[in-house]
């Protein structure tokens, strides 16, 4: 292995975990990090090898075991036996320690790199002529001890990114290919916008596009955390990665592989790994005060015992200790392990985290602003009742008429009545010159008559004279079929409340979280919603430019604010708020405004991503707290201020202490998880 690039990597692993072990689950990363920990592991076992003879050769273990092994230059085999373990094994420890020092940013690998040069030195001074006791064992135990510790680290390090590595693997490696009457197979990184491919039974989706043949359900879980089938048919879209049920499809690709969702999700998931946050500047910020504590204190600690009148091997024997008991490697672990897990486990459960401070924000928020339509209702407008007022209509005629003049347009109402009148069968008719009444409806000619689909307040200004009455039912949106000018029925169309929404808003609750519906629909709707589910308040019929002044006058009251919304109409709230949270899906993720984006539109996500983000919050003050109380603890013992009590650390024990709360660190870090309440 060369040595250059093995170091490169081993210091940023080590030094700044969090910004590279985010892009381990791409193959070369992932195999270097597999190297090194490979490197580590055969580093260990040589020096494993070359520590028996060092201590049978030195003087104070023979001492301890009541041995007697010497011969003639005994002392020069001993001191080449330790010069090979602290070159060979010492080596990633001198490498870290020059480069540290050359960029000027004295941190782990310098204390350990110093501490193994001061024992070297002086113990090869004893041998040349030096009175006093050699170091030789002490500096090989503790080389030992550093290797293995920082091989065990390593392997606890790699299982940070292995939420992420589960993520890369969802793309599969090959494709069906569809040409003419053939089918080929080709590589997926291969497949371009407009391709067809063929999905099997069983197979994982290698594209994001769209239906164009058959059905099937879908096992969407690992991308979106939702865990039932999804229904696929006709023109319906699918992502790369899911996995198909028993049905076979054929998909029309809309994205390469390089801009499908998922490349979209390990990017974000990647970016908001390397992004630092408040709580890592600060570890990262009482890492290095506690390298510059770890020196002085251990100068300090020497010049202490050397002057009380201690022999030399005895205080530098206490400096060594305290500057490796020091390290501050757990405190450098403690936030990088859990934001590597939390961001990659997060965007398994549909929790896409674009900013990490809004997501360590997510803990402090007092107010979150639901947007109604698609949050907690299903934002599908379905048509629940419909009817003829004019004589000699009948109430399907009313259904069709509208349908013919909706047609042409996306908008949720004409999607509703579309919808109504596909599931009766009619036949609609063909309708002409087409025009939308801004803000009011839509008007056209159908079989000769004039017809237009229009508001109840158009109705109400056109015959203000009369009464027209449909009996609008709380949470209702009536529209009027006017024909000739006559008003010829009616047409009711509500937003179902999503069945998860009452449990999401019951939790908030509970977590003494205010809600607060924010939404462009009438007052009628707004409240019936609002009480339907229990919210704290609702604030109706506000323009989308609107929406941002809301966000303000909460935040002047002393709430820190949520917002919830589609991430394009809501842009400016989102960026508004505290924390924005975006409703995001396929590839428009990267391009949204908000620093988390929920791939579901579930308001259980919101929640989730809540109890997580005080997870991930208690895991990195849990972490902070055993890393630095390990330090306030372990520092005097090892600086001997016990040791008229007859309690004193060795380096080794020392290096044994600080490889254990680092492990520590790590395995705390990987029990993290998603929590996810009942939906």
């Amino acid at each position: 292995m060369e040595h250059q690039h093995q170091h490169t990597n081993m210091k940023m692993e080590h030094d700044m975990p969090a910004s590279d072990h985010a892009a381990m689950g791409h193959g070369g990363h992932h195999d270097h990090h597999a190297m090194m920990i490979a490197d580590f592991r055969k580093r260990f076992y040589v020096v494993l090898v070359l520590t028996v003879p060092v201590m049978l050769l030195s003087k104070m273990i023979q001492h301890w075991l009541g041995l007697s092994v010497s011969f003639s230059g005994d002392a020069y085999v001993l001191l080449l036996l330790s010069s090979v373990v602290f070159v060979y094994g010492g080596w990633p420890f001198l490498k870290g320690w020059y480069e540290e020092m050359k960029a000027w940013e004295p941190g782990m690998m310098t204390l350990i790199g110093f501490a193994i040069t001061v024992a070297y030195i002086y113990s090869v001074a004893t041998v040349i002529g030096l009175s006093g006791m050699d170091f030789f064992w002490e500096l090989t135990t503790l080389i030992l001890i550093m290797l293995l510790g920082h091989w065990i680290e390593m392997k606890s390090v790699a299982g940070a990114s292995r939420e992420l590595e589960l993520l890369v693997q969802l793309m599969p490696d090959d494709a069906h290919l569809v040409h003419g009457e053939h089918i080929m197979e080709v590589k997926t990184a291969s497949l371009k916008a407009g391709d067809i491919i063929l999905i099997k039974p069983g197979e994982k989706v290698a594209a994001d596009g769209s239906v164009t043949e058959g059905e099937t359900y879908l096992n969407e879980s690992m991308l979106t955390g939702e865990s039932k089938p999804v229904q696929k048919q006709k023109d319906d879209k699918v992502i790369a990665g899911s996995i198909n049920g028993n049905g076979a499809i054929k998909v029309l690709v809309t994205h390469g592989a390089d801009d499908s969702y998922l490349s979209q999700v390990v990017k974000l998931v990647q970016d908001a790994q390397q992004s630092k946050s408040k709580t890592q500047l600060l570890a990262d910020k009482a890492a290095r005060w506690l390298t510059l504590i770890a020196i002085l204190t251990g100068l300090a600690t020497f010049l202490y015992w050397w002057l009380s009148g201690r022999d030399l091997s005895f205080a530098i024997e206490r400096m060594v200790t305290v500057i490796v008991i020091c390290c501050p490697h757990a405190l450098g672990l403690a936030v990088p392990l859990v934001i590597a897990r939390s961001t990659a486990l997060s965007a398994r459960h549909g929790l896409l985290i674009k900013n990490r401070t809004d997501f360590e924000n997510s803990r402090k928020i007092t107010t979150i602003v639901f947007d109604k339509t698609g949050t907690l209702t299903v934002g599908r407008f379905e048509v629940v009742r419909f009817e003829a007022i004019q004589q000699g209509m009948t109430k399907e005629a009313i259904l069709q008429m509208a349908a013919a003049l909706e047609g042409s347009s996306e908008h949720p109402i004409a999607t509703g009545i579309m919808g109504k009148a596909k599931a009766l069968q009619l036949q609609v008719p063909a309708a002409e010159n087409v025009t939308a009444i801004t803000g009011k409806g839509i008007s056209g000619r159908v079989d000769e008559k004039e017809v237009k689909v229009v508001s109840p307040g158009y109705v109400a200004e056109l015959f203000k004279d009369r009464n027209v009455n449909a009996d609008i039912q709380s949470g209702e949106t009536v529209v009027y079929v006017l024909m000739n000018g006559a008003v010829a029925g009616f047409i009711a169309l509500a937003d179902q409340i999503r069945p998860e929404s009452a449990g999401a808003i019951a939790t908030l609750k509970e977590n003494h979280i205010k809600t607060v519906l924010l939404t462009g629909d009438n007052k009628v709707v707004a409240e019936s919603v609002s009480r339907t589910l229990g919210l704290d308040s609702f604030i109706a019929e506000v323009l989308p430019h609107q929406k941002l002044d809301k966000i303000k006058e909460l935040q002047q009251q002393g709430e820190f604010v949520a917002m919830t919304g589609d991430g394009i109409n809501d842009a400016p709230a989102l960026a508004q708020a505290d924390v924005g949270i975006a409703i995001g899906s396929g590839s428009d993720v990267a391009a949204e405004t908000a620093g988390i984006v929920l791939v579901n539109s579930n308001p259980q996500d919101v929640v989730n991503l809540i109890l997580f983000g005080k997870a991930t919050f208690r895991k990195m003050m849990q972490n902070l707290a055993w890393a630095t109380g390990y330090n306030i603890v372990a520092l005097p013992l090892a600086a001997g201020v016990l040791y008229k009590e007859g309690i004193l650390l060795s380096p080794a024990a020392g290096a044994v202490l600080m490889t254990v709360s680092t492990v520590v660190v790590a395995i705390n870090a990987s029990l993290l998880k998603v929590k996810k309440t009942a939906k």
